[in-house]
């Protein structure tokens, strides 16, 4: 028998303080604390290191100060870090406070002299969850900042090509990291996508057998994550071609023509998420419909069952009324009440007659077809 996985969707809410105020940077419980891998590169070169502090990121910067620049920051938890790129970069407090307050949508704004962009990552944890996490970038000239909430290594793909030099990403220019990261998200998209159609497979296949209301239970389940994906998705594809129309000289024409693929892709990660959600809304109707039919099924039983006693019971009835044949105090006889009692073979002429009505009854609903399973 085929095995759900049961993926489900991790719940996680960081609510914002109520009044503060705009621009005020604030962690949040259970913001990690900060990783930070920086990657300097060019064509022919690639260097890579664990930073701890703010004095060594400086010291990255002014040692490989010719290179291409991609700071990644996993963990949100050292507000001092924050503030201190807010400061060397001049970065505006408004990006800060969306950098930490993790529930944004994707959006693409431009300030002077760098671009502020924010991505939703989706996939399946070890726990088969669904994680939902907030990537975001800061696009400088020559230098690309991302901040994660997690340790996940779902960019993972991208640091091993910049460390083998494939494709364009060393020849390109800093714009193509960030498109390289956004690329990654959106095929994560379609990879939690097809978990889940695989996933609405095994149910399909489990409610021709036997509808259940945990099998419900799941495909609601798996809707949730559908409309998660879709809120995530398409968002993504107005932020991809906010990038496209752009006038910023930080988003070179090269990285355009890429943008132009990855908006066609979220294009059909939007469709494919229709798609399964129509899907989703039929299983749930197909499992209705097998309830009511197997309802149907148990009363046409309970109905036959009913209508072969009906005349039967009519019959027991009439003789459990037992209305005396003799008056006990005058001793006269009762023509007229149920003579029939004191038949000498009354018992069995009722049991047969009894019997052949249920049979012919049965006959009749045979004949019907009622008693088929079509």
């Amino acid at each position: 028998m085929a095995k759900i996985r049961r993926i489900k969707i991790k719940s996680k809410k960081h609510a914002p303080i109520p009044g503060a105020c705009p621009g005020s940077i604030g962690s949040y419980e259970g913001a990690l604390p900060p990783k930070i891998t920086a990657y300097a590169y060019d064509t022919n070169h690639f260097f890579s290191e664990e930073i701890t502090n703010a004095t060594e990121l400086d010291l990255h910067f002014d040692t490989y100060s010719l290179l291409k620049h991609w700071i990644n920051i996993r963990g949100l938890g050292d507000l001092e870090l924050l503030e201190y790129i807010g400061k060397k970069f001049n970065i505006h407090n408004l990006v800060l406070e969306d950098i930490v307050n993790t529930q944004q949508r994707p959006k693409l704004d431009e300030y002077e002299g760098y671009l502020f962009a924010i991505s939703r990552m989706l996939y399946v944890n070890a726990d088969l969850e669904i994680e939902n996490e907030q990537i975001s970038f800061i696009l400088l000239p020559q230098v690309l900042i991302s901040f994660q909430e997690n340790y996940n290594n779902c960019i993972e793909p991208v640091v091993n090509r910049l460390k083998l030099g494939k494709g364009n990403i060393r020849i390109s220019d800093i714009s193509y990291m960030m498109y390289s990261l956004m690329d990654v998200v959106i095929d994560n998209y379609f990879s939690l996508i097809y978990k889940l159609g695989e996933e609405l497979e095994t149910l399909e296949e489990l409610l021709y057998r036997k509808p259940d209301k945990s099998l419900m239970h799941q495909i609601h389940s798996i809707k949730r994550a559908m409309i998660m994906i879709r809120r995530a998705a398409w968002p993504e594809r107005d932020k991809i071609n906010d990038m496209i129309r752009s006038d910023s000289k930080l988003i070179s024409k090269g990285t355009k023509t890429f943008l132009r693929d990855a908006y066609d892709h979220c294009m059909q990660v939007v469709d494919m998420v229709e798609s399964y959600k129509d899907i989703t809304t039929s299983l749930i109707d197909m499992n209705l419909s097998f309830i009511s039919n197997r309802m149907n099924e148990i009363m046409k039983v309970l109905t036959i069952i009913s209508s072969i006693f009906i005349p039967l019971t009519f019959i027991a009835g009439i003789y459990g009324m037992n209305f005396a044949y003799q008056d006990p105090i005058t001793h006269k006889i009762l023509n007229k009440n149920m003579p029939e009692l004191y038949a000498e073979n009354g018992y069995v002429y009722t049991m047969i007659i009894m019997l052949v009505i249920a049979i012919l009854q049965i006959i009749y609903f045979w004949r019907k077809g009622w008693l088929s399973n079509n």
